[in-house]
């Protein structure tokens, strides 16, 4: 600009031109410069109060864990070791940053701080790195990968935290790969490679931040979660004569087995030994007959202060029964080639402690009772014992007639007998079979049928509706006319066939 065939007074003009974007650029350049030592301060201002809060956090941890070693003590000794590594490393960028500013007569001159020498002779050799500038990558890559340890692999800040400190090479705008710390510190004025350090001890104190809220607010989390509830059932009495209300409310109660109380009262004894997996164990006398009381108070420490949660339940003792009340779900029959349901109690004795046995039938365990395939015979009983409390045995049995399942019945539209209807109806009406008035559902289906018309040939039908030769043969029915329906074959359960199934009549109406 200032070369070629020009005037002196051009050449003079864009020399001062250039002398005048040479002062602007270095105006900016300083206003760059104080930026950066600005957002210095200000990060490091944030970083002091962060401190002050993890240490806040640490001590609430510590408290915790001191009052519940079950529930805090493992997350206390990870938060430990976070506060070890992150203070260790802390520390040494605060260092580093001292000799960066050692020979600066005035630390917060920040457009003094345009010169690179300090970190690209501290850190680089040449192509390679120095011993100190190889230690920095160290330091940074074992606080990231023992952070993690301490977590554990799989922990949830993993992402977060390889991405907070990932030194993997990098890729300038050019497109070549370069390696990080060149990419971050070499060639970078000192105030900017400050900032970068401030804003890894930034880092550092969130990193801690996040961690120990997580531990201790997942803890709470859990503790509140529904997951850890179970609704509880508190009646105002444990026995009720019939007719009586049964009264009492529902309540969610939650279990933890790590929450150990400091103390326990029950009726007004110590019981503190009695606590087991965060619940305390009854084991005393019933007493006499009456109605009984549990009463008492749990102790726990919070926040370094005494916390008492009392509690209250009543029971009523009942005298020992002599013998078994056993009762047949249905009848006081049972039926051949059926599972017959049958209830078996004991008042006073938990079904887990009767022993219940059977001769007639084969019987089985089906939920809170018992089902009984009879036999060929003509009697099934059941037999109960069970030894109470006191050690005396009680012995009872009870004693079932063993029938055969009744024939099935044709039915229409479920009518059996004679049914009345039109001709067009019975077209199209399935012939289905039961059994009026029996106990069980048998789930009946039917397989075949033979349908008669007078003066007609018997049509055999296949399945449950009229095939088509069967409703040509009904169509020179007339009205009057008596259409018998039989030898139905029909089958119950799992395809166990009827002995016999009576037939059903029709009577057309039109």
């Amino acid at each position: 600009m200032a070369g070629g065939k020009m005037s002196a007074r051009q050449k003079m003009i864009n020399l001062m031109y250039l002398v005048f974007i040479a002062m602007l650029a270095m105006q900016m350049s300083k206003e760059v410069l104080s930026a950066f030592g600005f957002m210095n301060e200000k990060l490091e201002a944030n970083n002091f109060s962060t401190t002050e809060k993890n240490n806040q956090a640490y001590a609430n941890l510590e408290t915790k864990a001191s009052e519940q070693v079950a529930k805090f003590g493992e997350l206390n000794r990870q938060a430990i070791q976070v506060k070890s590594l992150s203070d260790n490393f802390y520390s040494y960028l605060e260092n580093l940053k001292s000799k960066m500013t050692a020979d600066l007569e005035d630390a917060k001159d920040y457009e003094s701080m345009d010169k690179t020498l300090f970190l690209d002779t501290y850190f680089f050799k040449g192509d390679g790195y120095t011993k100190e500038g190889q230690e920095f990558l160290d330091i940074i890559n074992n606080y990231r990968t023992k952070i993690n340890e301490t977590l554990g692999n799989n922990n949830q800040f993993s992402s977060v935290l390889n991405d907070r400190f990932n030194t993997n090479t990098l890729i300038d705008s050019d497109g070549v790969k370069v390696p990080w710390l060149k990419y971050r510190y070499e060639g970078f004025p000192l105030v900017a490679s400050l900032t970068n350090l401030t804003q890894m001890q930034a880092d550092i104190r969130n990193t801690e931040s996040d961690v120990v809220t997580n531990l201790l607010g997942g803890k709470l989390e859990e503790a509140l979660s529904l997951n850890n509830y179970t609704g509880i059932v508190r009646l105002n009495k444990s026995a009720y004569f019939s007719g009586e209300k049964v009264t009492g409310e529902v309540v969610l109660g939650r279990y933890d087995a790590s929450l150990v109380p400091d103390k326990v009262v029950l009726n007004g004894k110590d019981a503190t030994d009695a606590v087991k997996n965060g619940q305390v164990i009854l084991d005393m006398p019933t007493g006499n007959v009456g109605e009984k009381t549990i009463k008492g108070t749990i102790f726990f420490r919070e926040n370094g202060e005494e916390v008492p949660v009392p509690f209250e339940s009543k029971y009523s003792v009942i005298a020992e029964p002599s013998s078994a009340v056993v009762s047949a779900d249905k009848m006081n029959v049972v039926y051949r080639g059926l599972d017959n349901p049958i209830s078996v109690s004991l008042p006073g004795v938990a079904a887990s402690n009767l022993s219940v046995s059977a001769s007639g039938g084969k019987l089985t365990k089906s939920g809170a009772g018992y089902v009984i395939r009879p036999g060929s015979g003509n009697i099934a009983t059941i037999n109960v014992s069970a030894k109470l409390s006191s050690g005396k045995s009680v012995n009872s049995k009870a004693t079932f007639r063993i029938k055969d399942i009744p024939a099935a019945m044709g039915s229409v539209r479920n009518q059996y007998g004679t049914v009345r209807m039109p001709k067009s109806g019975l077209a199209n009406a399935p012939i289905n079979a039961g059994l009026p008035d029996f106990e069980f559902d048998l789930k009946i289906k039917v397989q075949s049928f033979k349908i008669k018309v007078p003066g007609e040939l018997t049509i055999i039908v296949n399945g449950t509706k009229l095939s088509a030769a069967a409703k040509k043969v009904l169509s020179k029915a007339r009205r009057g006319d008596i259409i018998n329906i039989y030898d139905i074959k029909a089958t119950y359960g799992n395809g166990t066939p009827f002995k016999k199934v009576l037939p059903v009549n029709i009577e057309l109406t039109n």
